[in-house]
């Protein structure tokens, strides 16, 4: 059985794509700016809860921001 593929996101593009930091996006949904960097540079897998407040946060659904690295 093959390791599961890693999580990859379109975080950093969505976000731009919104005009705003990683400081705005962070406070609208929480956490630190440096847990949008972590997550965006794939060192930090968010949880399923920040996962679904970020893409919600961005009005986008969900496997717009996340997926499947390979998919």
């Amino acid at each position: 059985m093959s390791a599961p593929a890693p999580l990859d996101n379109r975080l950093k593009e969505l976000r731009a794509r919104h005009n705003l930091t990683q400081a705005q996006l962070a406070e609208a949904v929480g956490v630190t700016r440096k847990t949008i960097n972590t997550v965006e540079n794939r060192v930090f897998i968010p949880s399923a809860l920040l996962a679904l407040k970020l893409a919600a946060a961005l009005n986008v659904p969900f496997e717009e921001v996340f997926f499947l690295s390979g998919d």
